[in-house]
């Protein structure tokens, strides 16, 4: 098994450090907002990623933070007259209804930074002590020229470096590289006691803290997306492997980007596109599929067209399956085999290939188009067979639809009945609250063409039945956005 290590710049042989088990950290959401596609793609990847070293046997631990403090959670938190903290705890659980409807399993832990000030705290005593980090102001920041070894994940040389977008640039560094470990406190901001004075993390420490807490020096993968690497990945190999004197990871992985109109999505451009509002019109299961259909390292373009295809294909695997339960659901009879050997042999072998796709890096593209050929095998198999069902027939078939399950259980397609154990092809539990926000929607439209017509009172009598019926609404530039009253 290979994968693509960022750091090594090609791939590198799997070997935790630990035989039989693997750790791994991946970075999660600034929780100030819902969840955009963007988003999206590496709580997917990783998932997989999780999902694929299960089947392989490792004992998975898999963490995933949430940063729920941080200046964009502060502004936000202003702007709606709410406790930052309290901000934060709506967009946590929005999240996990976001990224459960994507079939993102829980992790194993979601660490928040507010519950881990002690560990941080305790980590920038270390880097101040051995003189790595030096106090300005109550402020503690990391004296970049202190690591030799800053820029290896990036690739960037420290002398031709600028101070980024993302760099806070400040007077009181030594350099403006340095970046801010403890941001003293200001007026109306959450703050927490400490060596140097009141204050609050700085963005990068917090994840080194966590995942260092529960995963050691050393652990197997850290993962994110590509635009995490510089500053974010490399002030934590910085501050880690200053703080400890040990390699902090094994393996880099970064997905590549989602992209619109060639643009990366992002917040800060404007066209992202929420992942609850995509599946108001498109079913999970195809998003994704959609977002497992590119190789993680490439861009991803985002447009009705890409998405109309992967339906296509995915259209392909649910009626394959659906063949192979109705074959199955045939009367027995007589043994006479239409399935030979060659069958039986060419689902091994399809086994074999789907397991050297996800070993070449986590090739869920060519994954995807080991599905398309045990669709195509069954279907052929399926179109031979007769009125009644051989025996032997039935025991290829359930194999075949075994192989089906062992694979979705690692790519995540469908979700699956927790009573039966089959596979639940078009989100059927899912199904009446599909419908529901598609009749809210509705009802929207035509609360809008009422206001288009001037008619207030009857676009005031919609709005007002929502509420009672715990739907919220809000007028925004951008359009109407409805939310379910939290309190009810």
């Amino acid at each position: 098994m290979e994968v693509y290590n960022t750091i090594a710049r090609r791939k590198q042989v799997f070997q935790p450090k630990e035989s039989g088990k693997v750790g791994i950290y991946v970075c999660g959401p600034t929780t100030y907002n819902y969840i955009h596609l963007g988003n999206a793609r590496p709580l997917v990847f990783f998932d997989t990623v999780r999902r694929y070293l299960e089947y392989k046997g490792y004992d998975v631990t898999y963490i995933q933070n949430f940063t729920d403090m941080d200046d964009k959670i502060i502004e936000r938190a202003a702007e709606e007259g709410v406790e930052p903290l309290a901000l934060s705890r709506k967009y946590i659980e929005e999240y996990y209804n976001d990224a459960g409807s994507l079939n993102v399993r829980v992790a194993n832990r979601h660490p928040k930074v507010s519950e881990h000030i002690p560990e941080i705290i305790a980590m920038v005593e270390q880097l101040v002590q051995n003189g790595t980090a030096y106090v300005v102001d109550g402020n503690v920041y990391f004296e970049v020229r202190k690591f030799a070894g800053y820029g290896k994940l990036s690739g960037r040389n420290p002398d031709e470096m600028k101070a980024g977008a993302r760099v806070d640039v400040d007077a009181r560094k030594k350099d403006p590289l340095d970046f801010a470990l403890w941001k003293s406190a200001k007026p109306g901001e959450p703050s927490w006691d400490s060596p140097w004075g009141p204050g609050r993390p700085g963005w990068h420490i917090e994840c080194s803290a966590m995942s260092l807490k529960y995963l050691g020096t050393n652990f197997d993968i850290h993962g994110g997306g590509f635009d995490l690497v510089f500053p974010h990945h490399e002030n934590e190999i910085a501050q880690s492997e200053a703080a400890t004197g040990e390699p902090f990871v094994r393996y880099w992985l970064h997905n590549g980007f989602i992209t619109v109109n060639e643009e990366k999505m992002s917040k800060s451009l404007g066209n992202f596109f929420l992942v609850r509002e995509i599946l108001r019109n498109y079913p999970p299961e195809l998003i994704r599929f959609f977002l497992l259909s590119t190789h993680y390292r490439s861009p991803l373009a985002f447009d009705d067209e890409k998405i109309s295809a992967a339906g296509r294909g995915l259209e392909r695997i649910k009626n394959s399956v659906r063949l192979l339960l109705e074959a199955l659901a045939k009367p027995a009879g007589e043994e006479s085999a239409v399935m030979d050997d060659i069958f039986c042999n060419n689902l091994d072998s399809l086994k074999d290939s789907f397991e050297a796709a996800m070993d070449d890096d986590f090739n869920t593209a060519l994954a995807i188009g080991v599905i398309f050929d045990l669709a195509r095998e069954v279907n052929t198999a399926v179109q031979r067979l007769g009125p009644t069902l051989s025996p032997s027939d039935h025991g290829a078939l359930l194999r075949a639809k075994e192989l089906f399950k062992v694979l979705n259980d690692v790519m995540g397609f469908f979700k699956v009945d927790s009573n039966t154990g089959e596979l639940l092809l078009d989100g059927e539990l899912d199904r009446s609250q599909g419908l529901a926000e598609r009749l809210i929607d509705l009802i929207i439209e035509i609360r809008q063409e009422a206001r288009k017509n001037k008619n207030w009172v009857f676009a005031d009598r919609i709005r007002d039945g929502l509420k009672e019926l715990g739907i919220i609404l809000e007028d925004t530039p951008q359009g109407v956005r409805w939310k379910k009253d939290s309190t009810i």
